[in-house]
């Protein structure tokens, strides 16, 4: 009743069991990647010490253990107490959300971290934490534990106030955590994951040395694993790293700096054979995957830059088509990295930069620097090239303008005749709603047409492969059919030419079978995706469906196992005799068993592929899909685990 609700039914959270009741709301999911969040943000506060001149040196190692230390030569975390909590400072920071030196600006210029929970979030969904303090010659330790008070179970408490327990000529703060199991999904670091994102935060931060240590086991010499990350050439080498793969069309790599009161850019350039723009933006260290303000402003002052670099030069002919951006950026492999205050992200993963401000900042000082660099003499050669790429790019811009407007009238004519044999639309006209399911084989089709809600489900059926799209010229891709129908369901046109507000369906949703072919038909629908419709799979859009592998019946009782480890689960736990059925594919199902289990958003299980790591990305698609067969194989034989169910389509995050 109403009546019954009473102040004593007020919940109150104390210190950081808000944390451990909701983690999600702080590390966005229990799984991998929040595992990795966690030590994400000790590293971040590490790389604030050093991205603000106070450190040079970065130690991160996983233990024998398990846990994580992450080690840095900066000023140590304060550990004089505070004069209103009346609490050492490195108590604060671990033990009280929003408590730490970045919100004024004052001690930290530049900071990845915003809101002050990364310390404490990580104490908190850690089994035990250990922060050891070098500072004016003294050493101090602190260790926090998950400890019963009061009957309940309380997370990250001090177990004691911080010490001095020595005395050294070290400076700086070391954290060692262990993640708490019955948090995580897992608590096994992966260490390639951890391996790039720290390459990458030294490229980011030229001059910082990072020590990366996984000690957890040895090689087949009984050597412990380590590598060591420090680039003086900083973007410069991040680009050519990035385009090593690809053939380049010319090896010069352009690279801008400037400092102004607060805000720091730097910005290198390099072209390479594809047809394929690739800009990679930061903010603070921050990968910003749906790019943002700063990236508008690069674009339209390299833009300007280009065309005043032609029309000042006479290098474009009367008869030529007129040049816009997108033809000087073809081949175009750009790093952008700025460091700025008060950061506003927005989009649907919190990594798009939505500062108005830094938009003419960012064209402003790349106007004026790339101007410069141009109007050079000795960088003549690479101008004319950006010019000549800008030219060509326009000419066979125009051309397939033509070959894509035949293309379509062509369409018209038999569209009709492709959505009755092929493709199902549904009768939903709200596109945040609705979902398209591409589904490999026509037999999958039939089942996945008749077993679907067509009020918000639509269904194109693949008929063979879809084309390798990595290096093949746009003309190509456009004259292929399975293309060519699912860029017509979509409604978005495709690469320079898409445009998401037009997308019809909120949800991509790829079935196949999880078997090999299974496997390849989703790379190459992600590679087309990737490469032509980035911001479907940025934004959030693109999904594999999870169609079980296991239906197990026992007296008219039907379970579904998507998997072997739920499938021992599941026999584990039935007494007496029971029918087993593996799905060899789709096609098996009817259209009942393909609604329950994988159509219905209710029951179903979707995995959304989300890219963490653009660049990481980048490479393993030219990896896999490019031409050259010598670096796949190499790449095979390092990262083939035949024995797990890994492959290639888990590197995008999904």
């Amino acid at each position: 009743m109403a009546d019954n609700y009473k102040a004593k039914n007020i919940v109150v959270l104390e210190g950081l069991d808000a944390v451990r009741l909701r983690p999600g709301m702080y590390i966005g999911t229990t799984g991998i990647k929040g595992l990795h969040h966690i030590l994400w943000e000790i590293v971040d506060n590490a790389m604030d010490e050093a991205a603000n001149g106070y450190a040079d040196t970065l130690r991160i190692t996983i233990n024998v253990d398990g846990s994580a230390t992450v080690e840095d030569n900066g000023r140590g975390i304060p550990v004089d107490i505070h004069p209103v909590h009346k609490k050492s400072g490195v108590e604060l920071v671990y033990t009280v959300l929003h408590a730490g030196g970045k919100f004024d600006n004052e001690e930290y210029k530049f900071s990845g971290g915003l809101h002050g929970v990364g310390a404490s979030v990580t104490n908190a969904l850690s089994e035990w934490c250990k922060v050891e303090v070098f500072k004016d010659k003294k050493e101090y330790c602190q260790e926090f534990h998950s400890v019963m008070v009061n009957g309940k179970m309380r997370s990250g408490i001090p177990v004691g106030p911080l010490k001095q327990v020595g005395n050294t000529k070290k400076r700086g703060t070391k954290v060692t955590f262990f993640p708490d199991a019955k948090v995580f999904e897992t608590i096994i670091f992966d260490r390639n994951t951890i391996k790039n994102r720290l390459q990458e935060l030294a490229y980011l931060n030229k001059g910082v040395k990072i020590i990366f240590t996984d000690e957890r086991e040895l090689d087949d010499e009984g050597n412990v694993y380590s590598r060591e990350f420090f680039y003086k050439g900083g973007l410069v080498d991040f680009v050519k790293k990035v385009n090593e793969k690809k053939e380049k069309k010319i090896e010069k790599v352009i690279y801008i700096e400037a400092k102004q009161d607060n805000f720091e850019l730097e910005l290198a350039i390099q072209y390479t054979n594809s047809e394929v723009e690739n800009v990679i933006s930061f903010v603070n260290n921050i990968p910003t995957i749906e790019g943002g303000t700063h990236e508008t402003g690069f674009k339209q002052a390299f833009t300007r830059c280009m065309n005043d670099y032609v029309k000042k030069n006479n290098l474009r002919k009367a008869k030529d088509p007129a040049l816009i951006g997108d033809d000087f950026r073809e081949g175009m492999t750009a790093i952008l990295s700025i460091k700025m205050q008060n950061i506003q992200f927005e989009g649907q993963t919190k990594t798009k930069l939505g500062n108005p401000e830094v938009k003419g900042i960012v064209e402003s000082i790349v106007g004026e620097k790339l101007g410069e660099y141009l109007s050079e003499n000795k960088n003549k050669d690479i101008a004319t090239h950006i010019v000549k790429v800008g030219v060509d790019a326009s000419k066979v811009r125009d051309a397939q303008k033509k070959a894509k407007d035949a293309q379509r009238s062509k369409n018209a004519t038999t569209s009709q005749a492709l959505i009755s044999s092929k493709f199902a639309a549904c009768s939903g006209r709200k596109a945040e709603k609705n979902e398209l399911f591409i589904v490999e084989g026509d037999s999958a089709g039939g089942s996945a047409k008749q077993g679907r809600d067509r009020s918000f489900q639509a269904v194109l059926p693949l008929r063979g492969k879809p084309k390798n799209t990595e290096g093949v010229k746009k003309f190509e891709v456009i004259k292929n059919e399975e293309f060519n129908t699912l860029i017509y369901a979509l409604g978005t046109d495709f690469d320079k030419d898409f445009n998401i507000k037009n997308l019809k369906y909120d949800k991509i949703i790829i079935l196949a079978d999880a078997d090999h072919d299974g496997e390849h038909i989703r790379s190459l629908l992600l590679t087309f995706f990737y490469r032509h419709m980035r911001p479907l799979i940025s934004e959030g859009h693109v999904y594999f469906g999870m169609p079980p592998l296991y239906k197990i019946e026992k007296k008219g009782e039907i379970k579904y196992a998507y998997n072997d480890i739920e499938l021992e689960k599941m026999l584990a736990e039935i007494k007496g005799s029971y029918s087993l059925q593996r799905y060899k594919g789709l096609g098996e199902m009817n259209p009942e068993q393909l609604w329950e289990t994988t159509l219905n958003p209710k029951t179903r299980t979707l995995a959304r592929i989300t890219v963490d790591d653009v660049v990481e990305a980048d490479n393993i698609i030219s990896i896999l899909m490019g031409k050259d067969p010598a670096p796949r194989k190499e790449f095979i034989n390092e990262n083939a685990r035949f024995n797990k169910e890994d492959t290639f389509v888990t590197k995008f995050g999904g």
